[in-house]
This record gives C-alpha cells, sequence and structure tokens, in this order.
C-alpha cells in the first residue's frame, strides 16, 4: 500500500492537470464521488467512502480502512444567443452561438482512509472541484473588434489530506487542508474595445495557461445519534489563491481568483433496515471573490478609474451571487450484493438577468439535477459503482445585459449536462 497510494495519487493528479470541466452549482462540482452522485450529492451525513473528506472529513471516523477510485464523463451543452444588438461597428452581434467546440470531460478521483487506533483515522483525497470550459469557434464578441475562437478554460484541483477525532462514543471532529491547484486560459476578446477597458489589455486575453495556488481548510462534525439518525456540519474556508499574472488585465486585483467560503449541514436517516433517506443543505459564498462576484458595469469600467478598470482593484467580474444548494436522496439496499441510490438537488441561480453578456463565457446557469447510481458488491472486499446524473435544461434570458456602449441587445443564455461516472472500491 506504501507504494500503490501515491502511484494512483500521481494517476489521478495527471489528467487532472489537462483536462477541464464545467462544474455544476455554479463552477463547484454537484457531488465528489460516483457513490454520491448516485445521490444527487448528499454526502454531509451520507458517509459512503473515502471522498467523504471532500465534503465532510468528519466521515473518515466511519468508513474504515479503504481506497477507491473513479472517474467521471462530463458532457455539458454550451449556448448563447444575442438578440437586438447593434454593433459598433463592426455589424451587429445577434446570433445563436455554439460553446461546445470541446464536448466531452474526463475527471478523476482518489481517496484513502485508515483507522489510525481507536479514536483517530487520516486519509487523503485527490478531487477535481470544478472549473468553466467554453470555446465558441464562431465568436460572439466579433462585433466589438475581436478576431479568432472565444472561450476561457479554469481546472482547479484539490489535494486534501485530513485526520478525524473520535471524541466522544458516536461523535467525530475532523480537519482536512484544501491544497489547491488552478490552471487559467483566455481567447478571443482582446480587441480594441475590450482592451480599452483593461488596465493592462496585453494580460487580457490570448495568453498560454497560466498557474496558480492556494491552501485553505475544511472543518467538519459528524454525531450518529442513534441507530437511525447521523448528522453532520461542514466549513471550508475561503483560499486566497496566488495571482494569475498572465491575466492581470482580465481579473480584479491584478489576475486574483480565490475559491470561495462554503459550508453546509445535511442528515442521513435509516428508515428500514434496506432503506435510508438524505438531505444537505449547502451555501457558497461567490460574490467574496471579487473576480466572480463584481458586476460587469461599462459605464464603471468606462469612467477612466484604473480601480474599476479590469484588472483594478474592483474592476469587474461575473457578477455572480452567492447560491443556497438543496439536495435529497434515497438509497436502497436490494440485495447482500446490490444498493440502489437516486437524487435530487436544486440550486439557487448564480447567473443574473443583467449579468448575462459577460456570461457567454461563464454560462454556469444549471439548477436542477436528476441522479441514479448503484453499487455491486464483487466480494466482501471489492465494489464497483456506476451514476449517472442529469443536469435539466436552464435559461437564463438577458434584461439591460448588453451596455448601450456596446450596441445594446440582450445575451441570453442556455446550459444543460449529462454526467456518467464509474468507481471501484477495495476495503482493507
Amino acid at each position: 500500500m506504501k507504494r500503490l497510494v501515491p502511484l494512483l495519487s500521481a494517476a489521478v493528479i495527471a489528467p487532472l492537470f489537462s483536462s477541464s470541466a464545467f462544474a455544476t452549482t455554479g463552477y463547484f462540482m454537484h457531488a465528489y464521488s460516483v457513490k454520491s452522485q448516485g445521490n444527487a450529492g448528499t454526502s454531509i451525513a451520507n458517509f459512503q467512502d473515502s471522498l467523504t473528506i471532500a465534503s465532510n472529513p468528519a466521515g473518515l471516523s466511519w468508513v474504515g480502512s479503504r481506497l477507491d477510485a473513479g472517474v467521471t464523463l462530463f458532457a455539458p451543452d454550451r449556448e448563447a444567443e444575442i438578440v437586438g444588438n447593434t454593433g459598433i461597428g463592426f455589424g451587429s452581434a445577434n446570433g445563436q452561438y455554439d460553446g461546445n467546440s470541446r464536448k466531452y470531460f474526463l475527471i478523476p478521483e482518489f481517496g484513502y482512509s485508515h483507522p489510525i487506533n481507536d479514536q483517530l483515522a487520516a486519509g487523503i483525497a485527490v478531487y477535481g472541484n470544478g472549473g468553466m470550459n467554453t470555446n465558441y469557434k464562431n465568436n460572439p464578441y466579433a462585433a466589438f473588434g475581436n478576431t479568432g475562437s472565444a472561450g476561457i478554460n479554469l481546472n482547479q484541483l484539490f489535494v486534501s489530506p485530513a485526520i478525524s477525532w473520535e471524541y466522544a462514543e458516536n461523535q467525530s471532529l475532523a480537519l482536512a487542508a484544501n491544497i489547491l491547484y488552478q490552471r487559467f486560459q483566455a481567447k478571443g476578446f482582446d480587441g480594441f474595445v475590450f482592451g480599452s477597458v483593461s488596465n493592462d489589455s496585453t494580460k487580457l486575453s490570448n495568453g498560454s495557461h497560466d498557474d496558480s495556488t492556494g491552501v485553505g481548510a475544511r472543518i467538519g462534525w459528524s454525531a450518529k445519534v442513534n441507530d437511525q439518525l447521523t448528522l453532520g456540519a461542514t466549513y471550508a474556508s475561503k483560499i486566497d489563491a496566488s495571482r494569475f499574472k498572465k491575466y492581470a488585465g482580465l481579473f480584479a486585483e491584478q489576475g486574483d481568483f480565490d475559491v470561495p467560503e462554503n459550508y453546509g449541514v445535511g442528515l442521513n436517516y435509516q428508515v428500514t433496515p434496506a432503506l435510508s433517506v438524505a438531505a444537505d443543505y449547502q451555501r457558497i459564498n461567490y460574490s467574496d471573490v471579487k473576480s466572480v462576484g463584481n458586476d460587469f458595469n461599462a459605464a464603471l469600467v468606462m469612467s477612466g478609474n484604473p480601480e474599476l478598470k479590469f484588472g483594478g482593484q474592483n474592476g469587474p467580474g461575473f457578477g455572480w451571487d452567492d447560491i443556497n444548494v438543496y439536495k435529497v436522496s434515497a438509497t436502497y439496499q436490494a440485495s447482500p450484493k446490490l444498493t440502489l441510490r437516486a437524487g435530487y438537488s436544486y440550486n439557487d441561480q448564480p447567473v443574473r438577468e443583467d449579468q448575462t453578456f459577460l456570461n457567454i463565457l461563464a454560462p454556469g446557469v444549471v439548477q436542477q439535477h436528476l441522479s441514479l447510481g448503484a453499487t455491486w458488491n464483487i466480494d466482501q472486499k471489492q465494489e464497483v459503482s456506476v451514476a449517472y446524473t442529469h443536469a435539466l435544461e436552464e435559461t437564463v434570458n438577458g434584461s439591460n445585459s448588453i451596455p448601450g456602449d456596446f450596441g445594446g441587445g440582450e445575451a441570453n443564455l442556455t446550459m444543460d449536462q449529462n454526467i456518467l461516472g464509474v468507481s471501484y472500491g477495495v476495503k482493507f
């Protein structure tokens, strides 16, 4: 095992550096393991494998010694429409735009947990937190002086070592380090109009991939109240990441792109020996990150104040709101070998109607997810799990979304997603 764990960690980390995804609750993933995917992400008190570290590390006290590895095929459908635009000298921007030059993404996952003694358990998880990806061959910003294809690519990877302490009978506290590695690239909007509103137009778009790192913490608590009811709570700090220096003219605070604070509570209730139900509530505070939460206001951006331009201390962002996420699920032990799962999740809309213009690059508008999953026990130690999630199509129609300085009109965003995961787990 001393050799197997680092080898599997490397096998998971390498693909995450080169792949990307568009996550499902804003730019966070709705679930961080294949089992959890089958339950629509209910995992704060529903502890099923070592990837519990990503949601509530206090679950380490209850999952035993095990190794989990999986991969998810992620297929988002991203579309934008511009209507009522008069253009600014390069013709109208009106039209339908397909952001799916790349249609499929692979997202690996890896986790390992091991009890140290009767009170302490340790583990590590490696997983993709989410990200953003669009690639429009037909550039929706061409009418504003931009050429070539347009899009962005953001990858976020967490490596999370954790330890959990059963401080009292059936109660645990845990701490995990959230070690962040992220990459970003943008292209297709360095024309004279956008360039004129940036503090450094040479670092606005069309650069190569840039890297950023940071460290945060996640704390977790769990309690098995009785044989039927389990409770959980989790909190992850904001991660103050290093700047994307190659995009210091795009993101607020000279290229700053932090990971927002998030927290949640959950419960799991064993209705019968074969059936359990779970529910989670999660809060993601996107507005605390200026590059994500600040509004795009053309009048302010073009005011001449360098602090309000792209890349400025209080420069524009995507205008995302904080969101609440609600999840419910059921797990049924159909036989000693077969476990079945289903779930539903709903999140608030992060993208406001007046902020759709810039969010053509990041149309993270889906709100509802339907999930199914199953686990087959090969023997007493080995298992295989599968899960399928469909994020229902959602459209946000713009309202006063394209500024008059850009020819007015509206930008409308549409997205749906299909997610298929498979994983292997082994108990020791």
